[in-house]
């Protein structure tokens, strides 16, 4: 047992050193990201087949025309290598700027061009949210995990109004996306997979919003919400 898990826990150590290297070696050139986040697919696919997991997804029909706002379920730090794998098309993440100093990773997030969001300091966060819309009305696409954090038991937390005010201002459309199967397979507090297994990942509908008045931001994440529920629920 000890030996299965040291194996994806080496891996994931050294292919985060030598891919986060590389990101940088590249970063002068990479004035997008792009190559970097094509270096961030490399790596969540050798994880997750050192590790035994396989991802299903179903709904990829439903990404027709980006730039979209994807906003998914949070279960586990598996997440991220299950989007990063499956996602058909290019996309940026708007993560806690904690993770942006992390060494190596953090390193990797910024060359991506990833957005560094700083929940302390609202002055900030504002502006990070103006980059992000910035990105959108460009082309990128943009993830957000609306949560805001893990769910330790898969129950949808409260969502976080950020997400929304972005995709009022920018007008994009709002992709829902459920994810299981991440949150039994390496819950809080593990550091790797407690065994292989299968990620299950349905993508909705594109969610479309007009509205102008205020109170447009509560229906549009109460709308989202209820998608996304709806796909965690039709999974189990």
């Amino acid at each position: 047992m000890r030996r299965r898990r040291a194996i994806p826990l080496l891996n994931i150590v050294f292919t985060t050193i030598f891919l986060s290297i590389i990101a940088l070696m590249i970063f002068p050139f990479d004035r997008k990201g792009e190559k970097t986040n094509r270096l961030g697919r490399i790596w969540a696919k050798i994880h997750l087949r050192a590790c035994g997991i396989r991802v299903a997804m179903e709904g990829a029909e439903n990404i027709t025309e980006p730039p979209y706002i994807f906003m998914c379920n949070h279960q586990s730090v598996l997440d991220i290598f299950a989007l990063l794998s499956s996602l058909p098309l290019s996309f940026k993440w708007t993560a806690k700027k904690e993770l942006f100093v992390v060494p190596f990773l953090g390193w990797a997030l910024k060359a991506g061009k990833n957005i560094s969001i700083d929940r302390q300091n609202p002055r900030k966060a504002m502006r990070a949210m103006q980059e992000a819309a910035r990105r959108i009305r460009e082309g990128m696409n943009i993830v957000i995990f609306p949560e805001g954090t893990w769910s330790p038991d898969g129950t949808l937390l409260p969502f976080k109004k950020g997400g929304f005010s972005l995709a009022l201002r920018t007008k994009a459309p709002i992709i829902p996306i459920g994810i299981q199967g991440t949150g039994q397979l390496q819950p809080e507090g593990c550091y790797v997979p407690r065994g292989k297994g299968v990620i299950r990942i349905k993508i909705g509908q594109p969610v479309y919003w007009t509205g102008e008045e205020r109170p447009a931001k509560d229906k549009l994440m109460l709308e989202v919400r209820s998608h996304i529920a709806r796909l965690i629920e039709r999974q189990t």
